[in-house]
């Protein structure tokens, strides 16, 4: 059967499933096909291949096998297809204007003479160049979705595949299918497995195995290791590949002798050998060699100091005291080149830094502030008083280039940086910040150890305090306007393993357990809390200052499900309003959304939070407001943002909410971790309520398990394992 695409009901852009209505000659009713087809777009001329069925809710239909669409003939048909939203620069009314100017003649007219476009009233030279551009990028990304929907993969991903190899897209992907899992964010390994197996790549093919290993290697990082022993990788190459050992240990000893991953052996008491990517391994090896040199250069040049009566006159001028801790830490501060300080909230981590800018900005020292998120970093600079950067955008991080500030440029002039959160700091971005500061300048780490470590490999400054080597500065007294606080007496208790003193039915508090045993009736909870009791409670808006934190990411009480509830209570779609769908989210104006990968050419990194500030659907636009910087996403780009209704512990990390709302249960098993709830429980400021059961409440204070990182920074920095001279640049 063939016919013109009048409406598409609906169209899946994972798996190609559509539900179309066609006007068929001969039939007065439209005719409704199902089936799959990677892409369609109303006013298209398809052919439909399959069997009637009588559909119980929907009537008689075609159950399509096969559906094989084409540009559409008709004046009617190129109208509904260019006004479709398919290219860029036209919708309905310049559809109109162009079929009524140009006639069927008006599609070839924009393929090959798209200067007459001009011809159109409202049509210049920057709108035609749009269209044109569009009209190219549009065949080719058609010509990828038919290439992957024809191999087993969504189409979705189409866009971003095109920007990435473009028109070479489908010769690189069929010489080597696997480049999808390492190059295109959404495509994993199994996915392109598929791929590749549907092109006639062997299953015992090295080339396959060798990508297995790599995709592990990556794996391993994206959890936080730095190096995978030997066994653990071969292990779980097993289980991913399925093929015989002997496949496994050929593409392994291959990627050794082409240096794609190198193996380190020790002499230390588990004497595991360990394997690295050069990249990752030349990290390592740099960051231990660079602090450690640091350390050799002795006390900082600063101006000698009367420490005694600078400190009276700081406490004078800001009517603070200070703990006999906080003084200890200044002069630690002043006599060491790099120093770590750590405590607990209200502890007064940020009074001694306040004190230590005091000091040193009277004496006419330079000194540059910085935290790895934004959040993070506009809190610095709040408490501080001065200018405080993410460290990308202090260290000028240009796409395709890297750091603008290195080994070879320096940041000056620079006497002092401080780093807050610096929890979260990587392997990596430790290494960027150390190579950026200038010699003979001073650091300061500040942060809280207990809390998550950072997404990124690494467990940087766990393993500088535990190394024993750099000066640790310990804050553990909590301050009496802080103690009086039941969100940090109960983050403080959970810490050390104790239960919090919980507040009973009716009693004030900024902390609360509402025990409900039942995810169903968690879930209910939890939207009356955050929809109308907390605002009401503390003059609050739900949509902006109510965070919802979730140990998981899946379940009933995980973000993805929690968004779903949370969405349809804060912000219900409106009649008439233009929504989105794509990558199995539907976006409307006024969501809360996080980025969910580093985007350098957008200044915009994993963990920001903003709010959908428009959809504009004829150019293909969604706008997202960051604290009131508005950036611009192509619908093609929206799988980089999730909704952030509520969002995983980890992506909170740096960040602080007027109010926390945390669900937990023990369907969280894996991830009712100490440091997991203690980290949650200190990102609210006003009032944190934790709604589920007290077993598991229980439990995740239990179990303090340490989250164990394969690397060598820490024996590398005691000198336990031997300086490497043969790893390439640093």
């Amino acid at each position: 059967m063939a016919g013109l695409v009048e409406r598409v009901t609906f169209h899946n852009d994972e798996t190609g499933f559509a539900v179309l209505r066609l006007k068929v000659e001969g039939r007065r009713d439209l005719v409704t096909v199902v089936g799959t087809v990677p892409s369609v777009h109303e006013g298209e001329w398809i052919i439909a291949e399959g069997q009637w069925v009588a559909d119980a809710e929907h009537g008689r239909q075609l159950k399509a096998d096969v559906i094989r669409s084409t540009p559409p003939v008709s004046l009617d048909g190129i109208e509904r297809y260019l006004g479709s939203g398919l290219i860029k620069g036209i919708g309905p009314v310049y559809a109109k204007k162009l079929v009524k100017h140009f006639g069927a003649n008006v599609l070839d007219i924009i393929e090959h003479s798209s200067v007459r476009l001009e011809e159109v009233a409202g049509i210049g030279t920057g709108r035609r160049k749009t269209i044109k551009d569009a009209w190219i990028k549009q065949k080719a990304i058609r010509e990828i979705m038919v290439f992957l929907h024809s191999h087993g993969l969504s189409a979705n991903r189409a866009t971003r595949i095109y920007k990435l190899y473009g028109d070479e897209a489908i010769a690189k992907v069929r010489n080597n299918p696997y480049i999808l899992a390492r190059d295109v964010h959404g495509i994993g390994f199994k996915s392109a497995d598929a791929v590749a197996r549907k092109l006639g790549v062997p299953e015992d093919s090295l080339l396959r195995a060798e990508a297995g290993l790599t995709h592990i290697m990556w794996e391993a990082g994206t959890e936080g290791h730095c190096a995978l022993p030997r066994h653990l990788l071969l292990d779980q190459g097993l289980a991913l590949l399925g093929v015989e050992p002997a496949i496994l240990e050929k593409a392994l000893e291959r990627m050794l002798a082409t240096r794609t991953l190198v193996l380190e052996k020790t002499a230390l008491p588990d004497d595991e050998e360990l394997l690295y990517t050069p990249l990752m391994l030349r990290t390592e090896v740099a960051v231990a060699e660079n602090l450690t040199r640091r350390l050799r250069l002795g006390p900082p040049p600063y101006p000698a100091i009367d420490l005694p009566r600078a400190l009276a006159w700081c406490e004078e001028r800001s009517g603070k005291s200070l703990a006999p801790q906080q003084k200890e830490a200044v002069a630690q501060a002043l006599r060491n080149r790099v120093l770590i300080i750590t405590g607990g909230p209200g502890v007064g981590k940020t009074t001694l830094v306040q004190t230590i800018l005091t000091l040193l900005r009277v004496k006419k020292m330079r000194i540059l502030l910085c935290a790895p998120t934004g959040r993070a970093a506009r809190r610095l600079a709040e408490t501080s008083g001065m200018e405080a950067r993410t460290i990308h955008r202090m260290l000028e991080y240009k796409p395709g280039e890297g750091f603008s500030f290195g080994t070879d440029n320096k940041l000056l002039p620079c006497d002092l940086l401080i780093a807050d959160e610096s929890s979260m700091v990587d392997l990596p971005l430790m290494l960027a910040l150390l190579r950026a500061l200038p010699g003979e300048a001073s650091l300061i780490l500040v942060g809280d150890v207990d809390q998550l470590p950072s997404v990124g490999p690494g467990r940087v400054l766990a393993d500088l305090i535990e190394s024993k080597q750099v000066p640790v500065a310990r804050l553990s007294e909590v301050f009496r306007q802080a103690a009086g606080s039941r969100i940090i007496a109960s983050a403080h208790a959970i810490n050390q393993g104790r239960m919090p003193e919980l507040a009973g039915p009716g009693q004030e508090s900024d902390f609360h357990l509402i025990e409900r045993e039942e995810p169903a009736k968690a879930v209910a909870t939890l939207l009356e809390v955050v929809a109308r009791r907390l605002p009401a409670k503390l003059g609050i808006t739900a949509l902006t200052d109510i965070q919802v934190l979730t140990p998981m990411h899946r379940g009933p009480l995980g973000a993805q499900a929690l968004n779903a509830e949370l969405q349809g209570a804060l912000n219900p779609p409106r009649p008439g309003e233009y929504t989105i769908t794509r990558f199995g989210s539907e976006f409307r104006t006024r969501d809360k959304v996080i980025q969910t990968q580093n985007n350098y050419d957008k200044d915009v990194f994993n963990g920001d939070i903003g709010h959908v500030h428009n959809i504009d659907g004829e150019n293909e636009l969604l706008s997202v407001s960051f604290d009131g910087r508005v950036v611009d996403y192509e619908f093609a780009e929206l799988d980089e943002l999730s909704h952030a209704y509520a969002i995983t512990v980890h992506k909170a990390q740096g960040s602080e909410f007027p109010a926390v709302v945390m669900p937990i249960a023990m369907q969280h098993y894996m991830m009712l971790k100490r440091d997991l709830l203690y980290t949650g429980i200190t990102r609210g400021k006003k009032m944190v309520v934790v709604i589920g059961q007290r077993k598991a409440f229980a439990q995740a204070i239990r179990t303090a398990e340490a989250h164990r990182r394969y690397g060598l920074l820490l024996h590398r920095l005691r000198g336990e394992v031997a300086v490497r001279t043969n790893v390439g640049e640093r």
